[in-house]
């Protein structure tokens, strides 16, 4: 009996010191999808737009600015959820989406641009681009692949005291002549982000928060070293072994952190409006940005990017099922 208890107590310890003696390092965190880990070129990413197909005549894509995010009390519709016909509450972000101009038509032959007429020449438009005395008339090739525009927001009529407009080129769906006619259509007009867009799925293309250099602790979530270690406690304690002989892009260095394109996809559009229409502003407006004047996009979930900073919204690049499903019935927001 002394030898059964014995070695039962031997297990006992051999399985409480193998629990004590897992590893509670930090793992390097960050995808290595992402490299070089780079400061973005610009403030709006712009997209490929070959691969997105989007529904109907018109624009695949519109520049909207983040507001922030608020709670949405809705009704959930979707079919075979568990919380059909139900009252749920989840977190939304909104952003205003000013209306937009074209500022110019490109058409591409053979997977470069042929030729470009610019249709318009106001005044603060100067402040960024080059601007002709006189505008010519739009005049189709015959011989052309694809057509598109090279838009600009109205940005100067929101509240977040940017007087810039942010200039992108759009693609267009449907058919040579389909896009001919919604540019003839458009060519004056102003565009709103209701036309363009009303239910179902976007992809959303931002640039991330920027905060500078910093370390492998700080970019990549590694733990800290013993406190008495050599070279210092914040870094990792190798970066390569002897053979190879080089330092491969996968250990945890330190870099810019920050400032990065990223896309979310499949955002499921939970309401687009008017502020005219549907006022959903709070009483003291959104913090850190101000009261909505213009039209609004509400989505399910959050996106990249601070507050005030602009973003891409654009048509569905691989679109699920599951996310296509949802359907909500707005109550209130907060």
């Amino acid at each position: 009996m002394l030898l059964f208890k014995e070695s039962e107590q031997n297990v006992d310890i051999s399985l409480t010191n193998k629990n004590k003696m897992t590893d509670n390092n930090g793992i390097r965190s960050g995808s290595l999808q992402f490299y070089p880990r780079v400061r973005a070129k610009k403030v709006i990413p712009s997209a490929n737009w070959k691969p997105i197909k989007k529904d109907g005549n018109g624009l695949q894509g519109f520049i909207g600015y983040k507001v922030g995010m608020v709670s949405v009390f809705a009704k959930d519709n979707t079919p075979d959820s568990l919380t059909k016909g139900k009252r749920i509450t989840f977190p939304a972000t909104v952003i205003e989406c000013p209306k937009m101009k074209i500022y110019s038509v490109r058409f591409y032959k053979d997977g470069k641009v042929s030729s470009e007429t610019v249709v318009a020449n106001d005044k603060f438009l100067k402040r960024k681009l080059r601007v002709p005395t006189a505008i010519k008339e739009l005049s189709a090739e015959n011989d052309f692949d694809d057509v598109r525009v090279i838009v600009y927001s109205l940005v100067k009529n929101t509240g977040i005291g940017k007087k810039k407009p942010d200039v992108l080129e759009m693609a267009l769906s449907g058919s040579s002549e389909e896009k001919m006619s919604w540019i003839k259509e458009n060519l004056k007009n102003e565009i709103s982000v209701k036309d363009i867009f009303g239910s179902g799925l976007v992809d959303i293309r931002a640039v991330t928060k920027a905060y500078g250099t910093n370390g492998p602790v700080k970019r990549f979530g590694i733990s800290l070293k013993a406190s008495k270690s050599e070279k210092g406690q914040r870094r990792p304690g190798s970066l390569a072994p002897w053979h190879p002989a080089r330092v491969t892009f996968r250990a945890p260095q330190a870099g810019q952190t920050g400032f990065h394109n990223r896309i979310t996809y499949n955002n499921a559009i939970v309401q687009v409006g008017s502020i005219e229409e549907n006022n959903i502003n709070p009483k003291r407006g959104f913090h850190r940005y101000g009261n909505v004047k213009n039209d609004f996009m509400v989505l399910a979930g959050s996106i990249p990017g601070p507050k005030k900073r602009g973003l891409l919204i654009s048509a569905p690049l691989r679109p699920t099922k599951k996310q296509s499903k949802k359907n909500y019935e707005v109550l209130e927001l907060r």
